[in-house]
């Protein structure tokens, strides 16, 4: 009984060893592949100057409207971040988002996590991204490379949506706006660095903001194009200052490079650009 228990066992285990190309041989079961890596949509933004392609009262003037295609009726869209006093979501490259927009009967609630893409080595950042837990099985968060003026960002959101009968942009307080975000929190966030951290910073939020923002809507070269003002206090605390950011999206990896230099080129010739890198979230951060 035993010999034949032993006769057993030897067979399972040559079944198991693997001869390699090499010569070499390798004993045990084979291992399942990872995951692939996501494939990420591109947002293509760019700043542009304010006091050249606004009026006085913050609307785009005329010959913006009419160079990219837009409708000269903005949606209004009121937003405010969540982050605690020392930027301990930031820090984790985390952003928590709370908007509502005037056509809309619901809140959007947007949990985001970025990271930098190196000298444009976007499967670089893809692959870390990957061993962090985003990859191309889990649908649950939209993965997209922000493209801007000199730099690429990759980032994971996950949204969700919360029905009201709030009418316009009016948002809820700011605790039943953490509440909501508390609600409906990801499993990746809550537990990101350790079991419930993410519950933790996020439970010791504030609002950064409200800001009510405009976007304008059209069609440029094909492509769904919008412009936004963003009514941004100032640095100092003093005022306001508009930042205008124009931008488009495409899922088209091949195309997306050369709609960018064509939409670079032409805020440029007609002296709009600014030729630098911003982002609101971070600037929002900065002075709320």
């Amino acid at each position: 009984m035993v010999l034949k228990k032993w006769k057993k066992v030897t067979a399972s285990l040559m079944l198991s060893i693997v001869t390699l190309g090499s010569g070499m041989t390798f004993l045990g079961a084979p291992q399942a592949s990872a995951a692939a890596n996501a494939v990420p949509a591109y947002e293509v933004k760019f700043l542009a100057k304010p006091e050249l392609v606004l009026n006085t009262d913050g609307t785009p003037r005329s010959e913006v409207i009419q160079t990219l295609g837009l409708s000269s009726t903005p949606r209004n869209i009121n937003v405010e971040y969540f982050d605690t006093n020392a930027l301990g979501l930031d820090q984790q490259g985390w952003n928590v988002r709370f908007r509502k927009k005037d056509d809309k009967n619901n809140y959007e609630l947007t949990y985001k996590k970025r990271y930098p893409v190196i000298n444009g080595d976007i499967n670089a950042a893809l692959t870390l991204a990957n061993q962090e837990g985003f990859d191309k099985s889990d649908d649950n968060y939209e993965a997209e490379i922000d493209w801007g003026y000199g730099k690429q960002t990759l980032s994971f959101s996950n949204t969700k949506k919360v029905d009201t009968k709030a009418t316009g942009v009016q948002l809820p307080s700011e605790q039943e706006a953490l509440n909501m975000l508390l609600d409906k929190l990801p499993g990746k966030l809550k537990n990101w660095t350790s079991s419930n951290w993410g519950k933790q910073q996020l439970t010791q939020s504030r609002a950064y903001g409200p800001i009510t923002f405009q976007r304008y809507e059209g069609t440029w070269n094909g492509q769904e194009l919008t412009l936004e003002v963003w009514p941004i206090r100032n640095a100092t605390g003093t005022g306001i200052e508009n930042i205008v950011e124009v931008s488009f999206k495409t899922d088209d990896a091949v195309a997306v490079s050369g709609l960018r230099t064509q939409l670079l080129q032409l805020l440029d010739n007609n002296n709009w650009l600014i030729p630098a890198d911003g982002l609101k979230t971070q600037t929002i951060l900065e002075r709320y």
